[in-house]
This record gives structure tokens, sequence and C-alpha cells, in this order.
């Protein structure tokens, strides 16, 4: 299958993740998310979350910063 196939496939579905605000980039981080969840609900801090998880995924501590404020973010309902 050709990339223009799959993208044409699912081109209403990227127009309106596009619209919303999502990178499609960003799936790559969805566990990186759920482990930050995770820890935070056992009760750690923040900022040691954030450190165990950058030099675990080996992004920097601002780039785990920005996900997690990127993902508790409203999507642009508008687009929705």
């Amino acid at each position: 299958m050709k990339v223009i196939e799959i993208l044409n496939l699912n081109k209403e579905l990227l127009k309106k993740f596009q619209t919303a605000g999502i990178r499609l980039d960003d799936v790559q981080y969805i566990d990186l998310f759920n482990e930050y969840r995770t820890l935070l609900s056992q009760g750690e801090k923040v900022s040691y979350i954030v450190a165990v998880l950058s030099t675990k995924y080996q992004v920097s501590e601002r780039k785990v910063y920005d996900l997690i404020r990127r993902f508790k973010s409203d999507c642009n309902l508008s687009a929705v």
C-alpha cells in the first residue's frame, strides 16, 4: 500500500485531528503521559515524575512539561 492510499483512506479523520490541534507525532508519547498519570496518582511530585520520564523516554524535561500541558488541554471544540 502506498502512503497516498493510507492518507486518502483517513483524510477526514486526519483533517479533524489537525483542526482540533492534535499533533500526529504525539502518538509516540501516549505511554509517557499514562505513566505520568499513574505516578501522579501514587502521590509522586511532578518534578520527580518529569525527571524520571525525561530519562526513560530520552527527551528533555521541558518536552515532558510541554507534553503534559498539551495532553491535559481541551481540544478545539469547534473543530469536532
